[in-house]
């Protein structure tokens, strides 16, 4: 198969001198390529240099067709619209000129064969999820989904042949990365996706893993890039299990070996000391025996320094799954105890442009004839319906879904105290911990260690350095400026702060938490939660992490239905 993409000998540096590649060598031909890879590696600079966008250090970058790329970050001018982002306002300006009756020459050069472009448009955008944007909206309106959506419909109604996408679903809420899954499904063309979305994963054709800036092949979809990385993992362990114990017996047999050597010199001290041989063979034999013993310690060395060099290499091989170990038995939360309770969610304003809603009748009077009492969901209420009042007992885990802009970050925000909701009221039972979606409640000049211990200000300096080695931060890794993290450390770090805080969260608030995650700290996020005792309330669009957390109840947050609970997804 003829290669789309190939870099050769491919070198990368930042202008500061980080090396991000060196020396890669990678082609990838027809078809869904997954791009995985450990926050930092290099997976969305490569996309940049295959794109066109920064120019390698050294080495070369050759594609066989156009390329279309999809960044993580979408700067838009504010005054452009959705016409302009789709890439078809010069066609259609002409379209109209000439509907109008113009018969200029240009009019007709600039259409081209595009004389449905308008309709084409539109059936991407509709089948994006987007049928209520306006081909002359303005870009500065739209939402961070929206506009993902809006430049996703500008690449596939474009069709490049090759297709360059930097964690499309990020910012998309449930319904849009259903449809997003659904084109690049029956995309045809050569594609290659950098994500931690493992439902996305599941739909490429082969894996490319991304690591100690080497690229690694594997045939199939996410899972079966799985099932080979772990085969590979146990093949390492019971190496470097192999090479241990060779480098045991290597240093046992040369142990026995100097044992005999010493025995054998006091041997032939005692001999010569009697003097019933003649010194001239005493002399012989005792040159004989440091030659031998010479050679068999050099030869007992060179077999340990082999083995030690077999282990190295072994060790090289096993894949670092370092595990984040969290054993917080404080945070445990009696199964009958309210952590807390929300009330006024009938009468929410979720959003600025959402329009005031009438507040919840009072309970003393009646409920108008016309509309049905709103229903309170607590712990185990079977009936499904929308929420007045929500009551979180023990150690619940409840799932926050809805469209994005429906206003779940604000409610976390008011639960969490940070915000302010008109009529919602927040009581908090237990200490609350929120993990927002972007990681910047560190403080940059402050190492690991010190940002761990603003938040528990009472605990030891190895107290703090114990706890932080649970979460990978073991050494001179703990003592790093946080401003030097890379997204993986600086969300271990983050979580550190937040479940190692005095007093310890028994309810956590947590705001898209695999957002920009690469899949080992997604892993690494699921493995805390296992060991969390307290109740969470997590808002997020990613189904298989949600399943993972083992969600107990689910909720649904809508602009005009408000909070609704759904059965599970």
């Amino acid at each position: 198969m003829t290669a789309a993409i190939v870099c050769s000998d491919l070198s990368f540096s930042w202008p500061d001198g980080a090396r991000v590649l060196s020396g890669l060598t990678l082609s990838i031909g027809v078809g869904r390529t997954g791009l995985i890879g450990v926050n930092g590696s290099g997976k969305s600079t490569l996309l940049k240099l295959i794109a066109g966008e920064l120019r390698p250090a050294s080495g070369a970058v050759r594609t066989s067709t156009d390329v279309g790329y999809l960044p993580q970050a979408i700067n838009l001018g504010t005054r452009r619209t959705v016409s302009d982002l789709l890439g078809i306002t010069a066609a259609r300006d002409a379209l109209h000129a000439i509907e109008a009756g113009e018969t200029v020459v240009n009019a007709f050069a600039t259409v081209g064969d595009d004389w449905d472009v308008e309709e084409r448009a539109r059936a991407w955008l509709d089948r994006l999820g987007l049928a209520g944007l306006g081909l002359d909206d303005r870009v500065e309106r739209l939402s961070g989904g929206e506009t993902i959506g809006a430049a996703l419909a500008a690449l596939f109604l474009r069709r490049p042949g090759i297709l360059l996408l930097d964690e499309p679903t990020n910012n998309l809420d449930l319904d849009a990365r259903r449809r997003l899954y659904d084109a690049v499904a029956t995309w045809t063309g050569v594609m290659v996706i950098v994500s931690h979305d493992r439902e996305l994963l599941g739909l490429v054709d082969q894996i490319a893993d991304l690591s100690g800036g080497e690229v690694r092949m594997y045939g199939g979809n996410l899972r079966g890039y799985s099932r080979l990385v772990a085969a590979e993992l146990q093949a390492a362990q019971r190496a470097v299990t192999s090479a241990g114990a060779e480098v045991r017996r290597q240093r046992r047999d040369l142990v026995d070996a100097q044992v005999k050597q010493a025995t054998r010199d006091r041997q032939g001290r005692k001999v010569a000391a009697s003097g019933s041989l003649p010194r001239a063979v005493t002399d012989a034999r005792k040159k004989h025996a440091q030659e031998s013993a010479g050679r068999s310690r050099e030869l007992h060395t060179d077999r340990l320094a082999a083995a030690r060099g077999r282990l190295e290499e072994a060790k090289q091989a096993a894949r670092d799954d370092a595990e984040i170990r969290v054993e917080l038995p404080s945070t445990a939360v009696p199964a009958g105890r309210t952590v807390l309770t929300v009330t006024g969610l009938a009468g929410a304003r979720w959003h600025p442009a959402a329009r005031p809603q009438p507040a919840p009748p009072s309970k003393s009077a009646p409920p108008p004839k016309t509309a049905p009492p709103p229903k309170t969901a607590a712990a185990g209420d079977p009936l499904p319906g929308v929420l007045a009042e929500l009551i979180v007992r023990g150690p619940e885990r409840i799932a926050l879904t809805g469209p994005n802009g429906a206003g779940k970050t604000t409610l976390l925000k008011a639960i969490a105290d940070l915000a302010t909701l008109p009529g919602v009221t927040a009581r908090r039972g237990a200490v609350v911990g929120y993990l927002p979606q972007r990681l910047d409640t560190l403080d940059d000049s402050l190492t690991v260690v010190d940002n761990v211990r603003l938040a528990a200000p009472a605990a030891s300096v190895n107290e703090v350095r114990a706890s932080l080695a649970r979460f990978l931060f073991r050494g001179e890794r703990a003592d790093r400026r946080a401003g030097t993290l890379s997204g993986g450390e600086r969300f271990r770090a983050v979580l550190a702060a937040l479940l190692l805080a005095q007093p310890a969260p028994q309810l956590l608030l947590l705001d898209e938490p695999t957002n920009n995650l690469d899949l080992a700290s997604v892993r690494q996020l699921t493995q805390a939660l296992e060991s969390y005792r307290g109740a969470i309330l997590a808002a997020s669009h990613d189904v298989p992490f949600l399943r993972s957390a083992g969600i107990t109840r689910w909720l649904r947050l809508d602009r005009e239905a408000g909070l609704t609970v759904i059965d599970p997804l």
